[in-house]
């Protein structure tokens, strides 16, 4: 199984359950792996043939960017559903967090997988 993947993808929304947290945007921080077989676009040469991380990174931009979500769990569903549907991936490994959520820490989040997996 080939991974296309997008790394640290930093993108502006309102995110959380305080008061304070519903009044301004916040970063949040995207990761994510898609099985997808790259032996086609390889061979031509052609952006038809891969999956378009460009696309895809727009997409979750543009969702994101839009959303006003309470929890990091149910924005990371929203957006596995998209990828998955969407763009016709068959699994995904995705990793969303909040940057400075915890005091002391990097960042808080969680990663899902969703799909099935071949090997």
């Amino acid at each position: 199984m080939d991974i296309v993947y997008i790394r640290d993808l930093k993108i502006e929304t309102v995110i959380g359950i305080y008061d304070w947290e519903r009044e301004i945007k916040q970063t949040i921080s995207l990761d994510v792996e898609m099985a997808h077989d790259i032996r086609r676009a390889a061979e031509t040469d052609n952006i038809e043939d891969t999956l378009n991380y460009k696309a895809v990174a727009k997409r979750m931009i543009a969702f994101i960017g839009e959303s006003e979500f309470l929890l990091v769990e149910t924005m990371a569903e929203k957006c596995a559903a998209i990828i998955l549907d969407e763009f016709s991936v068959p699994w995904l490994r995705l990793r969303l967090s909040k940057p400075g959520a915890v005091r002391g820490s990097q960042d808080v989040g969680v990663i899902i997988e969703r799909g099935i997996k071949e090997s």
